[in-house]
């Protein structure tokens, strides 16, 4: 064989070598969403795609076959080509022994140079830039090589099959997609800049939906604006302007004892049309929804959808009343600071290393603030004061605080014995002695 010839060939043996390389990152690397997009666009090869993905075995049996083949030649071929080539140049100027060990050597270096750029590198690079638009170009000839080599394909297919057997291994593909996955394409959108921050934030607070309870999201006992049922006009006009919200339960004596609830707009019609208030009136006075404080926030919204209502009552197991819930509470737990105004933030950074934090904010959400991976007795407790509460083992009074995660965590204001706000900040540098402290999760009540 001529210099030319082999140097045809050599060519030849890359270019088939390249072709396998970039069928096998193709398929691996295509994601199954975008294909099956491109199918529902009318694009059968992608369908083709599909279903190999499906049965990949004997698909990749080929492309080892192909890649392994090819090597081999590759080695013959450039040896016996360029070596001698090589060996006659340098024989002018050292011995025939030394010229033909380096005719050897170089021709060997740059045969592997020329198979490893061209026919590994730049196409599986090449591959997992557009994976999917050469697995759809690549499937058809494939196909061809498939049905060329069946016999061997067959053989060996039977062989990897009783391995993964033998040690008990699935050969299927698992294609489910489950909540990390979609949570991590959102972080890689957000980190491409194909997403905002924000949005990327509401596809992870949809999700945290399913393990989030009522309580992170409803406002509390302390806090909810409720008439008795017997009050007089007056009274319920004054309220209004004092506490302005869209709904207000109406009870017999206490809290506990609940009748019903009553909706603001019914009550801002009286008083535009100077009419009395009457919380006995039945047009005014609703029947509550009433659910326990262990569900979470995609089960609260599955009952809304339910009873087609947007507020709740939420009480203990002990039938106690703990707190109220809306539609639009739950839904500003997802939209978060999309929809949140700065005067009603729960968590406002000071500056790089501080945040002013209230007490009511839900554990998730200082994690998030604050970069902490794990929070210690995790399960018993679900806002910021109740971290408090089980770290200090007791109610929190002012000046207190707790070291944890490299954070200090310290009260500011405790309104009886509600914790209003904690001024969290960075401890010392990485490196210092404080700050090693804290990473080990040491804290220290005082």
């Amino acid at each position: 064989m001529s210099l030319t010839q082999s140097l045809l060939a050599i060519v030849a043996l890359i270019a088939a070598s390249a072709f396998f390389a970039v069928a096998e990152i193709s398929l691996a690397a295509s994601r199954r969403l975008r294909l099956r997009q491109m199918a529902d666009e009318g694009d059968s090869r992608a369908e083709r795609v599909l279903k190999i993905q499906e049965q990949p075995g004997q698909y990749f049996t080929v492309v080892q076959i192909g890649l392994n083949a090819i090597t081999i030649m590759g080695g013959i071929v450039g040896e016996g080509a360029l070596s001698p080539t090589f060996k006659d140049l340098y024989n002018g100027w050292m011995s025939p022994e030394r010229a033909e060990t380096a005719g050897f050597v170089t021709s060997f270096l740059i045969v592997t140079s020329l198979f490893i750029v061209f026919s590994d590198l730049f196409p599986k690079r090449l591959s997992m830039a557009e994976p999917e638009k050469l697995a759809v170009r690549v499937a058809r000839p494939m196909l061809w090589c498939m049905a060329v080599f069946k016999p061997v394909v067959w053989i060996y297919s039977r062989a990897t099959d009783g391995l993964f057997r033998l040690l008990g291994l699935s050969a299927q593909r698992d294609d489910r997609v489950t909540s990390d996955d979609i949570l991590a394409l959102a972080e890689a959108g957000a980190q491409a800049g194909v997403l905002a921050r924000r949005e990327q934030q509401v596809i992870t607070n949809v999700f945290e939906l399913d393990t989030r309870t009522v309580g992170s999201a409803m406002t509390p006992r302390d806090r909810i604006a409720w008439f008795n049922q017997d009050d007089a006009d007056t009274i319920i006009r004054l309220r209004i302007a004092a506490e302005p919200f869209s709904t207000y339960p109406v009870c017999d004596g206490d809290l506990d004892h609940l009748i019903g609830y009553v909706d603001a707009k019914d009550l801002f019609q009286r008083v535009l049309n100077n009419q009395p208030i009457s919380l006995t009136d039945p047009a005014l006075l609703h029947k509550a929804v009433v659910v326990p404080d262990r569900l979470t926030l995609a089960e609260v919204l599955a009952h809304f959808r339910e009873v087609r209502e947007d507020f709740a009552v939420i009480v203990s197991e002990y039938s106690t009343v703990v707190g109220v819930v809306t539609l639009n509470d739950v839904m500003s737990t997802v939209m978060g600071d999309l929809v949140t105004t700065q005067d009603e933030e729960l968590i406002v950074k000071r500056d790089e290393h501080s945040w002013l934090i209230d007490g009511a904010t839900p554990v998730q959400d200082v994690q998030r603030a604050l970069g902490i991976d794990e929070m210690p007795f995790e399960g018993e407790y679900e806002t910021l004061a109740g971290f408090l509460m089980v770290m200090l083992r007791r109610v929190p009074r002012r000046t207190d605080r707790v070291d944890w995660g490299g954070h200090r965590f310290e009260v500011l204001d405790v309104d009886s014995y509600r914790v209003d706000q904690v001024l969290v900040s960075r401890l010392d540098a990485p490196g210092s002695a404080m700050d090693t402290a804290a990473a080990g999760n040491a804290f220290r009540p005082r």
